[in-house]
């Protein structure tokens, strides 16, 4: 009787062993394993990848570890084959104030040059899903470039946009003379650098920067209603669409032309492109499936 009552507790404790394994998976997959940002999938279909960065005391600061976590939950929803689209955003108060200054106060031009220091920031750019950054609040710095990183920028009403690193006795370093100079203009882009001025939501949407400025309670629902209308067409097509838009970025015109006529006939390979095209001619609503 001693023995099986042994055997029994034995057994009990094992049981609540693995109970507590498997529920430890769970959390892990449930996205626990980030501490510095939110992840979960939005929209009426869950199509939508929504990426919410949460050092709210920090301004949302972007640490090193941050800008890992969010590279991490971009490989997840690129790998999800439910996911057409991302939303990255903040809090209201900030997108993200910039880099964390207390992580590079005490580098060396050796540390920063043999560790390549910032460069994996870029990982935001690689993906084949489009990215929307809902901008709220301050979008400085590191802050402006990593919402200059994705594919579409919609900004609450009170957002405020800059590159203030000159104050810092640097330059930006991230991107922020590439891309707001592509964005704006040389003249507009120069006197940010240089003065380390900000602009209002209503200034970036008139030089380009934005394409749509919301009262700041809608722009995050914004976002993601504009990442479901994007989610419900093909994600093949829609990879192809991104990497000619970018394209006109990086090539000369004759080249971008070049790249979209290549990608504008690997469409006709597509079983989406006779779908989409039939659908119109029958009058119904295609149905796509990423093939």
């Amino acid at each position: 009787m001693a023995l099986l009552c042994r055997v029994t507790a034995a057994s009990l404790r094992v049981s609540r062993s693995q109970t507590l394994v498997a529920a430890a998976v769970r959390a892990s997959s449930a996205g626990a394993q980030y501490q510095h940002i939110l992840v979960e999938k939005k929209g009426e279909r869950g199509n939508v990848g929504f990426i919410q960065l949460n050092r709210k005391k920090a301004l949302n600061a972007l640490c090193d570890e941050l800008m890992r976590e969010v590279g991490l939950a971009l490989d997840e929803f690129e790998n999800d084959p439910e996911v057409g689209a991302i939303v990255l955003t903040g809090s209201e108060k900030a997108f993200a104030a910039g880099a964390d200054i207390k992580e590079m106060v005490d580098k060396t031009f050796q540390e920063c040059y043999a560790g390549n220091f910032l460069t994996h920031w870029n990982h935001v750019t690689t993906g084949k899903k489009p990215v929307i950054a809902a901008v709220n609040g301050y979008a400085l710095g590191g802050g402006c470039e990593l919402a200059m990183m994705c594919d579409i920028i919609y900004a609450g009403e009170k957002a405020q946009f800059g590159q203030p690193e000159i104050l810092l006795g640097t330059i930006p370093g991230a991107g922020g003379t590439q891309r707001l100079t592509k964005a704006v203009g040389k003249s507009l882009a120069m006197e940010m650098v240089l003065t380390g001025d900000h602009i209002s939501a209503q200034e970036a949407k008139a030089s380009g920067l934005v394409s749509k400025v919301f009262p700041t309670s809608e722009v995050v629902d914004e976002a993601i209603k504009c990442g479901e209308k994007i989610a419900s067409n093909s994600k093949l097509i829609v990879a192809m669409a991104k990497e000619a838009v970018n394209g006109a970025f990086e090539l000369t015109l004759a080249e971008g032309n070049r790249l979209e006529k290549r990608l504008f006939h690997s469409t006709f390979s597509t079983n989406d492109r006779k779908e989409g095209m039939n659908a119109f001619v029958e009058k119904r609503k295609a149905n796509f499936t990423d093939q």
